[in-house]
């Protein structure tokens, strides 16, 4: 059945490849990017592919910027928009906690709040978190970040039952990307250790640190973006989603070894 898709942050990156692979599968989507720029772009891709892609700029800490979804009829919001800071959790500015906070998980309740209005008023629709690994297991120095995660996977399964309560045919699911090559996490990796001054608990491991975060995201990250992408797509067509989606199938592996250590 075609539906409405709305997507936060879908300028680049994995939020631009699942507008483009809905619209693709018959879907009206409602691509919304952080600038005006990236809005511009994807109305010239959809309309060069004839594909029923509409963009517009949505900063979701915007509290106007969010009044444009008020009077869209969404049947699946995916919340999609985030940043990533970095830092010790033992010596972070805690304002950039909070801002990390402020864009990935407040910013996205209060758009869903607005986009379930509508969706209880008409008793249907989908609500999708896109969460991260991370969500599941935290990293050294990225702890910001992964707090974020954790707390809308939180958020996402606490919504789920309570719509579950409602009974207003509302589902909620999660997706949880491991770590592909979107340009994102090169931007995460290149700021990881700008936090640290020569005063830091760390600064005298910097350089190992360093090199031990290439080599990880040298060995794990993968450019095929599909596996993931159809994760998203059936989480939204689905009448019934699962909780929780992820991909690539390996991770299962290394969450269930981080899981049985703790």
């Amino acid at each position: 059945m075609k539906k409405n898709v709305l997507i936060s942050g879908a300028g680049t990156g994995l939020g631009r490849a699942a507008s483009i692979a809905l619209a693709r599968n018959g879907h009206r989507v409602f691509a919304t990017t952080f600038d005006e720029m990236q809005a511009e772009e994807l109305k010239h891709f959809a309309a060069s592919n004839a594909l029923e892609l509409e963009s517009f700029k949505l900063d979701v800490t915007s509290e106007q910027d969010r009044e444009q979804i008020r009077d869209i009829e969404i049947d699946v919001l995916i919340n999609n928009a985030g940043i990533g800071y970095s830092g010790s959790i033992a010596e972070v500015d805690v304002e950039l906690v909070r801002e990390n906070f402020e864009v990935n998980v407040f910013a996205g309740i209060e758009l869903t709040q607005l986009a379930l209005k509508g969706m209880i008023a008409r008793r249907r629709g989908s609500v999708i978190f896109i969460s991260s690994i991370v969500g599941r297991m935290s990293v050294p120095f990225l702890g910001p970040y992964c707090m974020t995660k954790h707390a809308i996977e939180a958020a996402a399964e606490a919504l789920r039952a309570e719509m579950d309560v409602l009974g207003a045919n509302i589902q909620v699911a999660l997706i949880e990307p491991g770590p592909y090559y979107t340009g994102f996490n090169q931007q995460i990796m290149g700021n990881k250790f700008s936090w640290m001054s020569q005063e830091s608990y760390f600064y005298d491991q910097l350089d190992s640190l360093k090199a031990q975060d290439e080599d990880t995201l040298k060995e794990l990250e993968t450019t095929d973006l599909g596996t993931i992408v159809e994760k998203i797509v059936a989480a939204a067509e689905a009448k019934r989603p699962d909780l929780r989606y992820f991909a690539p199938e390996w991770l299962l592996r290394i969450v269930k070894d981080h899981e049985a250590e703790k």
